[in-house]
């Protein structure tokens, strides 16, 4: 992370640490990987990533470089929040009580679970949160299976969550263990 900010140990880590005492960021722990940092206010992640870097066009009243620019990150951009409302969504719907954790999981090899949960009553749920504009395929399941043993996990059920819904196929193998979830869900985080 310091080498893709070109800046050195010595100058990132006070650095580092001085925005996480202020609020600004927040670093996420997980198990057998480096931890990872994340803007604690979404209004922050776009102005450092859209509009600080091009300050000087934004300033002078031209935004074809920032339009440009969400144009090419929108999606990638878009992801985090998603995912975020998502583990929101999950704990309303299968409630408080039952989902005793949950967040992403990732190794320092890249491995990504957009979803890990455990509940209380000791069953873990893998998943993934799908902000695209074509529809999940009946093979996003054997690509988190995948992941999951990679990862050694043994799970007892998966959550989809997507954008824009799911295949055919896919939609069959919906059962107790395959919770599949869409737009018209995140209704239930504003009732």
């Amino acid at each position: 992370m310091l080498k893709r900010a070109r800046v050195s140990e010595e100058v990132g880590e006070p650095a580092i640490q001085t925005l996480i005492e202020r609020g600004i960021i927040k670093a996420k722990r997980c198990k057998g990987a480096d931890d990872k940092l994340f803007f604690t206010l979404p209004f922050l992640r776009f102005w450092f990533a859209f509009v600080s870097p091009l300050f000087k066009g934004v300033r002078d009243g031209d935004f074809k470089e920032v339009k440009e620019r969400w144009a090419s990150y929108e999606n990638e951009f878009v992801q985090l929040p998603f995912t975020e409302l998502s583990h929101a969504l999950i704990k309303k719907m299968r409630g408080e009580d039952f989902i005793m954790e949950i967040s992403q999981y990732w190794k320092n090899d890249g491995l990504e679970l957009d979803i890990y949960a455990k509940t209380k009553a000791k069953k873990r749920l893998i998943g993934s949160c799908k902000y695209t504009n074509t529809k999940i395929k009946k093979s996003e399941l054997t690509r988190l299976d995948t992941l999951a043993n990679e990862a050694g996990i043994d799970y007892d059920g998966m959550i989809i969550v997507a954008k824009k819904g799911f295949s055919k196929e896919l939609k069959a193998q919906k059962s107790e263990n395959l919770q599949l979830l869409t737009l018209k869900n995140f209704k239930a985080l504003v009732e």
